[in-house]
């Protein structure tokens, strides 16, 4: 990746610029390439030993600056280095201690909002995991084999996604469900808070609305007992409800993709979040819902747009895919997530959920740095067992379906070629590895940094990427379904 690259083009730069040597010379050196930063410059990948060398050479050759109050002050190659160790957009530690501190006349409420509390919420790592992993395409190819069980009832095929993303996992599911039901109309749900993701997923529906035009598309950033009403709980926010049709007018998907691009000041507004004082999760600040459908179709989907206030529920499907952070309580992820879906479902209507369960050679990388850690710590066995609880007698009116491990749990991969895990594994790959394991695992920034420090967790990413010829996660999947 290029990002991986980056990070050390940044700490040569950062060198040669304290040092006042040349880039050239640096690179004769360090590892006798005068060439060496202008091959990184277009893209050129180097092994671990060769960036090793390269540390080496920076570490060894430069003492310690002073701050102005005489205590030793962090290079800032390094700082940049435990930031991230996949974007080359990094920050340095001291940004970083100082986003985390209360600023002057700041209270610590005031400082927890602007505190990046969450993991998923570190873009440049979710980035780097979704386009080298195929975790999306197999989630979805996973809800694809749900759609044999449905049994959708007029006016439409109703589907909600709880945690759209990027809606790689939705438009995936789209091509699908049009091959079972071509002309069968759509009204598909999408709850979303972030604003980037909004913008992602907008770009990838105008094809679809070409190859299913009978499509009512939402998006909205209510919670999840929320959202697939379409309704705040609370009277304020209700009042204050954010509600934009757009009807798309013209024949192709370019004509839709100019629309759907001009939408963005609306986004802008309607997405602005706030964090939480209590557990730092983002939280809108004006419920917002946008409705999108083809304008020549407005007259068959009548009753298939939605209305404020008018919206039922009656699931067909719903896809909870890693709508959690995995160490949340089993308590929690029902009372949150799981108890309002399976309410939302009509009859004969499916829940799927997703989560990763480990036991795969991510976590074996994440245990020989902290042996101890134990991040999947609730199964689906328990999570079924708490949803029953918390539905009470309603229990008797589902099915839960936790089935084998055999059915239930299902594998996804980091891409590589085989020639990038053999005997000389680029920094890229290993640099990609390990933001895909700690990225899964969910470990925090604040842990990462004496690890980083040591540089060990890239001997470790090697040695795991060539005992499995490569890097696998695993996934487990149940399904909740309504009676009839």
């Amino acid at each position: 990746m290029r990002g991986a690259t980056d990070t050390l083009l940044g700490e040569i730069e950062s060198y040669c610029r304290r040092s006042g040597m040349a880039e050239s010379t640096f690179g004769r050196l360090a590892v006798n390439d005068g060439k060496l930063c202008s091959r990184l410059r277009s893209g050129k990948d180097v092994t671990l030993e060769t960036a090793e060398k390269i540390r080496t050479f920076i570490s060894g050759n430069e003492a310690p600056s002073q701050s102005p109050n005489g205590g030793p002050r962090q290079d800032s190659a390094t700082a940049q280095q435990k930031e991230s160790t996949m974007s080359g957009k990094t920050s340095t530690r001291k940004k970083a201690v100082a986003r985390t501190q209360p600023k002057r006349g700041q209270t610590e409420a005031e400082a927890a909002a602007d505190r990046p509390f969450r993991f998923y919420d570190n873009r440049q790592k979710y980035l780097a995991f979704v386009n080298t992993c195929n975790e999306k395409w197999k989630v979805a190819e996973r809800a694809a084999r749900e759609l044999v069980h449905l049994r959708p009832t007029p006016p439409a095929l109703r589907v909600f996604d709880a945690g759209m993303g990027d809606a790689t996992v939705l438009t995936h599911l789209m091509r699908a469900m049009h091959r079972r039901f071509p002309i069968t109309p759509f009204f598909i749900v999408g709850k979303e808070i972030s604003l980037e993701d909004v913008r992602l997923s907008l770009e990838k529906l105008p094809d679809r609305f070409i190859e299913h035009p009978a499509s009512v598309i939402v998006i909205t950033n209510l919670y999840y007992a929320e959202a697939p009403w379409l309704r705040p709980r609370d009277v304020k926010n209700a009042a204050a409800l954010n509600w934009r049709e757009v009807a798309l007018e013209g024949d192709s998907a370019y004509e839709y993709g100019e629309q759907l691009r001009a939408l963005d000041p609306f986004l802008v507004e309607g997405w602005q979040v706030r964090s939480s004082e209590k557990t730092g999760n983002p939280m809108y600040v004006r419920p917002s819902v946008l409705v999108i459908h083809r304008k020549d179709h407005s007259f068959l989907l009548d009753s298939v747009i939605p209305r404020p206030g008018q919206v039922g529920g009656d699931y067909d499907l719903a896809i909870a895919s890693q709508p959690w952070r995995a160490r949340m309580s089993a308590e929690f992820k029902v009372k949150k997530v799981l108890a309002p879906l399976v309410r939302a479902l009509g009859p004969a209507g499916r829940l799927l959920a997703v989560q990763s369960c480990g036991e795969d050679p991510a976590l074996e990388l994440i245990r020989k740095v902290w042996p101890d850690e134990d991040p999947f710590r609730v199964d689906r066995h328990e999570l079924i067992k708490v949803l029953r609880e918390e539905i009470g007698r309603d229990a008797r009116n589902y099915n839960f379906i936790a089935g084998s491990d055999a059915k239930s749990v299902f594998r996804y991969e980091m891409h590589t070629l085989p020639s990038e895990v053999q005997q000389s594994i680029g920094t890229s790959t290993l640099f990609a590895a390990w933001n895909a394991s700690i990225y899964v695992a969910q470990i925090e920034d604040e842990r990462l940094e004496s690890v980083i420090t040591s540089g060990d967790y890239l001997k470790y990413t090697a040695e795991v990427l060539k005992k499995y010829k490569g890097l696998w996660f695993n996934d487990e999947s149940f399904v909740v379904s309504r009676k009839t």
